[in-house]
């Protein structure tokens, strides 16, 4: 049996070339890698924000990140700011990181609960850095000489222009013997003796073999969907947004380290703020809205004006049955759609990326190691969703028929049970590869109107003057340490601003 050597990526954009640098770094010159895109397809290119874990991907990969937000013109995330979800008129922040001090015996929260349901503590943003800092459009990097202070627990993901992204991915993976073959796949060919993909072919008609194949051709699932059929998993009957407009404007004052997601009567607009641009959109779902109506919502609702025409796009939320199938994998909108709201899309390509190389083919394709690739990335698609679900689910809206949808719908059987324990005596629990922690599940729920009854009985230990005492200390310390943060603007005009055409 043949050694896997010569690997094929089908599409470009960030899923592609994502997987290409990665795939560059890891396997060395001794691997044949070709990726085939064409100038022709357009990338989607709604995704502009990350979570924490990219700082990991580019750290892996030794790139700078104060040179990766000069060439993609970013700026810094601290978070994202729900508007109008829980409640037309209300707003919260889910922050990254820590929530409160570091406390051994007991999470900081159920101190804090405790004094919330006395009556006598603020709302949960007052003690996260994370959540004190954007809404004074502040951001530093942690400082890892000041551990135990809030300043060394701040953590931080990115806005960027995902179409630079991919061009800096580009250079640095062709610098690394990456080739780049321009134009469409016209046909593929699959074996006779067990449907693996021999080779696909150009419409110029260059045949491109290969042992391995990755598909990064985006929705269209060129290979995993159009020459494998594995099929597709819909889960729109709990996430019914199936439509997005996309258009960028003008930016303004303040740069603020935040994404904002505002819910309006049948989804929610994204607003990003790059260095040189605001990036905006309206997920929404065309069985409660015609187009005209959502786009006219997002028109209207733009802080600068809009510096090109909007585009219309369209998706299923869901996955595919096989995320790997024979010698195919499939990364990135091609492993399965789920929209952008808690900005999951690149940490799915980053976390494939990374599976397929804890996974890779030594010779032959194992049956074993393939099933529990589709099983571990199964269980992360999952786990995010009903994170997603969350949103819509946990909302007292009832001005549309929309979000009275939402409000009522029947939920998967794991994340009832999750709100259920949290709303006893707010404990919550992180599965194994669940990607979001605890304190991202307790933001969310706290902020749109779940207050759980009870709290944890080690929180009564404490008088309640002393419990207050500790939860007001902490509010004054993040505080203090948020007033002494740099202004996010002048942060970036001191180590990473870009030269704007």
């Amino acid at each position: 049996m043949n050694t896997i050597r010569n690997i094929v990526i089908v599409g470009g954009g960030t899923a592609g070339w994502m997987t290409a640098a990665a795939f560059a770094k890891a396997l060395g010159p001794t691997y044949s890698i070709r990726l085939i895109e064409s100038d022709e397809i357009g990338i989607i290119g709604v995704g502009e924000a990350s979570i924490p874990n990219l700082t990991e991907y580019n750290r892996a990969l030794g790139i700078d990140e104060d040179e990766f937000l000069r060439a993609t013109r970013g700026s810094f995330k601290l978070g994202i700011e729900f508007v109008n979800w829980g409640a037309v008129g209300e707003r919260y922040i889910h922050g990254f990181g820590k929530i409160g001090g570091a406390d051994e015996a007991l999470p900081f929260y159920h101190f804090w609960l405790r004094a919330a349901q006395a009556g006598r503590a603020e709302p949960l943003g007052e003690y996260s850095i994370n959540t004190v800092a954007p809404r004074q459009a502040k951001f530093m990097r942690a400082r890892a000489d000041m551990a135990g202070s809030p300043l060394g627990d701040i953590a931080h993901a990115y806005h960027f222009d995902a179409g630079l992204y991919a061009k800096f991915l580009r250079g640095f993976a062709e610098q690394r013997g990456v080739r780049r073959l321009e134009g469409k796949v016209q046909q593929v060919l699959l074996r006779d003796a067990d449907g693996f993909i021999e080779a696909v072919v150009m419409e110029s008609g260059e045949r491109v073999a290969g042992d391995f194949f990755i598909d990064c051709s985006g929705m269209r699932g060129l290979l995993i969907q159009q020459s494998l059929q594995v099929g597709y998993e819909d889960w729109s009957q709990w996430l019914p947004c199936d439509r997005a407009i996309a258009v960028p404007c003008e930016s303004v004052a303040p740069l603020l380290p935040m994404t904002r997601s505002t819910a309006h009567s049948a989804g929610w607009q994204w607003r990003i703020p790059l260095q040189h641009r605001i990036g905006n959109g309206h997920v929404y779902s065309s069985q409660y809205m015609d187009k005209q109506e959502a786009e006219s919502i997002l028109m209207n609702n733009l802080d600068g004006a809009a510096t090109a025409a909007p585009r219309h796009l369209s998706f299923r939320t869901g996955r595919a049955k096989k995320f790997w199938d024979r010698n195919c994998v499939a990364v990135g909108l091609s492993s399965g759609f789920l929209e952008p709201l808690e900005s999951t899309s690149i940490h799915l390509i980053h976390m494939s990326v990374a599976r397929i190389l804890d996974f890779f083919p030594r010779q032959g394709f194992e049956p074993a190691d393939i099933a529990e690739y589709n099983a571990l990335t199964s269980v992360e698609f999952e786990r995010i969703r009903d994170f997603l679900i969350l949103h819509y689910k946990l909302t007292r809206r009832d001005d549309s028929p929309f979000w009275n949808y939402c409000r009522t719908m029947e939920i998967p059987e794991g994340l009832q049970r999750k709100m259920d324990l949290f709303a006893a005596n707010g404990r919550t629990y992180r599965d194994g590869v669940e990607l979001f922690v605890e304190t991202s599940w307790i933001q969310v729920m706290v902020g749109q109107g779940l207050m759980p009854r009870g709290h944890h009985p080690f929180a009564d230990q404490p008088s309640e003057e002393e419990v207050l005492a500790h939860v007001n200390n902490v509010r004054q310390v993040v505080a203090k340490c948020a007033n002494a943060m740099p202004a996010h603007a002048e942060f970036i005009a001191r180590h990473c601003a870009a030269t704007l055409d």
